[in-house]
């Protein structure tokens, strides 16, 4: 499957070619799928995943498959990393992508990317370049352009030890999620008492925080640190201020001993 995102002059005959190069390998089906790529809410990346993904599902739901093999590789994984530190990100997202996630695998994710340009190369497939990847107003585009300065200053090998990072700390992520969403369910619907949260350790809370939010209807691109930061003040230091909003109209409030995370009345 070829998504076609409409960004580029050209993008058209560009992913016709490449669903020609694919038919040529005898994969069956091919489909070229056009996308419109909203124009807000969300940076350009994002709302170009989103609308990338809604094609995946779309097709996949179509055709009966059973599988999403996507094409990411160990740079595209040290570069999730990079990001990650820039930001001042936790271990959910320093812990980059997983080899798989539902229907959606990577098979491609332990290979360097030369590798898959060589494969590429040695099978007469010509590679498109995307010229968003060598737009440096990309968050992603100034991660890549790092990663050959940390193998002449660090080392060669630092790619592989920064996607090696994010095993690890995906392994840890996973357990603090699973901890995360039975200490959420122990504490049922409705409000919550303050005291039981801050029991629990903040690496777990913070996360019942989050689960708290998405489950008000918080959209999980929107929901950021400094959110989290300041839902946890009601518990950690709270003195009687007022209510604090989220995103997607969502609310956290405390009374007395009691905390609530809930979608805010609309006004008809």
């Amino acid at each position: 499957m070829i998504v076609d995102h409409g960004l580029q002059e050209g993008s058209c005959a560009v992913a016709a070619r490449a669903g020609d190069q694919c038919r040529l390998l005898s994969l069956d089906p091919v489909e070229v799928v056009t996308v419109q790529v909203g124009s807000s809410g969300s940076g350009p990346e994002a709302r170009a995943r989103d609308a990338r993904y809604r094609a995946f599902e779309d097709v996949a739901e179509r055709v009966g498959a059973v599988a999403v093999m996507l094409g990411h590789t160990r740079d595209d994984q040290a570069e999730q990393v990079l990001l990650g530190l820039a930001r001042g990100s936790g271990a959910r997202s320093l812990s980059g992508m997983p080899a798989r996630r539902g229907p959606y695998v990577r098979p491609l994710l332990g290979l360097a990317r030369t590798t898959t340009a060589a494969a590429c190369a040695a099978a007469g497939l010509t590679a498109w370049v995307d010229p968003h990847n060598s737009d440096p107003a990309y968050g992603r585009v100034r991660a890549r352009a790092l990663l050959p300065v940390l193998e002449t200053e660090l080392g060669r090998g630092t790619v592989a030890a920064l996607a090696r990072s994010a095993d690890l700390l995906r392994q840890d992520a996973d357990a603090l999620d699973d901890l995360a969403a039975q200490a959420r369910d122990e504490l049922g619907p409705g409000w919550v008492e303050a005291s039981v949260l801050l029991g629990l350790p903040r690496a777990i809370r913070t996360r019942v925080w989050r689960l708290l939010a998405l489950e008000a209807g918080c959209s999980p691109g929107a929901l950021i640190g400094t959110h989290i930061e300041s839902l946890d003040s009601l518990v950690t230091s709270w003195r009687g201020q007022g209510p604090i909003d989220l995103p997607g109209h969502v609310q956290a409030s405390r009374t007395g001993g009691r905390v609530l995370v809930a979608a805010i009345r609309q006004v008809e």
